[in-house]
């Protein structure tokens, strides 16, 4: 077996709870010595590096055994958000199919950082967020959904485990994080659609299907879908070409992270967020003025409003809502806050 084809899972087996090192001058952590074994690179001096507790660490925690109880209800919420899906979920997600490795896994957007960088302004919604409200973002655009209300039994529940995972972190950190995002690659000079094609039926479609309809089993998925009305909409952050590219570098294909070139990477992902998608709910009934309204804040990096090269198609020039359809509107979508600070 290759360095390569180690499952980046086995990376999480030897974690030390709540560790976290400011510099190098304290000893590498064996799980981050894995990653760089297996090719990711190896912390800069200053960086941050957390390490994550486990469920296994939290049955050893002096924590009162409601909170664990707790902690453990936003784990299998996390893993499992499927459970809420007719509510909260109107597509084939879990938080866990981006933030892999059960939301612990560096270079696959881990979730802890959420818990100690929060609250702390955002440009997609241009003012200041805090946890809960950054976890309802996730619903209204990656599962396509509508989040569970803030202060709820489940949205606490998410809560709590996020801040399990940044136990011994520090709040507001001074440092970069190690491994935290999507780390793209650098862009190459060129992008190619039918080359993206061609690596996606190879390389993903084993898992994904042929029409990046996901993969199921029994009736339930195994894999989720790319793109189409089981996917994310075209308000999520991985629809941007380079968020895509690199989690698909950094972890894909499954049990391979880092085996594709930085160009194969990039031709996948603009392969793939050149397909349709349930619209984004910022939608203004108008793909070109939702476009003008969101470009510079988001959309600048995705294909919306796009003419697709092969079919002169309009990308995200639908009133389609996927599975949630038309009637269902997250509700956290144009809150404003703060309106009397804007205005002093």
């Amino acid at each position: 077996m290759t360095a390569h084809k180690i499952p980046l899972a086995l990376a999480s087996a030897a974690l030390t709870a709540g560790m976290s090192l400011a510099t190098l001058a304290e000893p590498m952590p064996s799980t981050v010595a894995t990653l760089v074994e297996l090719g990711y690179p190896a912390p800069q001096e200053g960086e941050l590096v957390h390490i994550p507790p486990t469920m296994a660490d939290l049955e050893k925690a002096d924590l009162h055994p409601e909170t664990k109880e707790v902690i453990r209800r936003g784990y299998d919420l996390f893993t499992n958000t499927q459970q809420l899906r007719g509510e909260n979920v109107f597509n084939e997600m879990n938080c866990s199919s981006c933030h892999l490795g059960e939301g612990r896994q560096p270079f696959s957007a881990p979730i802890w950082p959420a818990a100690v960088t929060l609250p702390s302004y955002r440009g997609k919604n241009d003012h200041v967020n805090n946890l809960e409200e950054r976890i309802a973002g996730c619903f209204a655009y990656s599962m396509n959904g509508v989040p569970p209300e803030y202060g709820s039994d489940d949205m606490l529940a998410l809560s709590a485990y996020h801040q399990w995972l940044a136990k011994g972190a520090p709040m507001y950190p001074d440092q970069p994080i190690y491994g935290r995002g999507f780390p793209a690659p650098e862009r190459p000079e060129k992008l190619s659609y039918q080359r993206g094609e061609e690596l996606y039926q190879a390389q993903c479609a084993i898992c994904h299907s042929e029409d990046g309809s996901g993969l199921y089993q029994d009736g339930e998925y195994v894999f989720p879908a790319p793109w189409g009305d089981g996917s994310n909409n075209w308000g999520a952050g991985i629809v941007r070409t380079e968020t895509a590219a690199g989690f698909i570098k950094n972890n894909m294909p499954l049990g391979q992270p880092l085996s594709l070139s930085d160009q194969q990477a990039w031709d996948i992902a603009y392969y793939m967020t050149r397909q349709e998608r349930p619209q984004d709910p910022r939608y203004t009934g108008d793909v070109e003025e939702t476009l003008e309204k969101f470009g510079p804040t988001f959309h600048k990096n995705s294909s919306y409003g796009q003419v697709r090269e092969h079919d002169s198609h309009v990308l995200g020039d639908h009133a389609n809502w996927g599975e949630k359809g038309d009637e269902v509107t997250p509700w956290n979508v144009g809150q404003s806050r703060f309106e009397d600070l804007k205005e002093k």
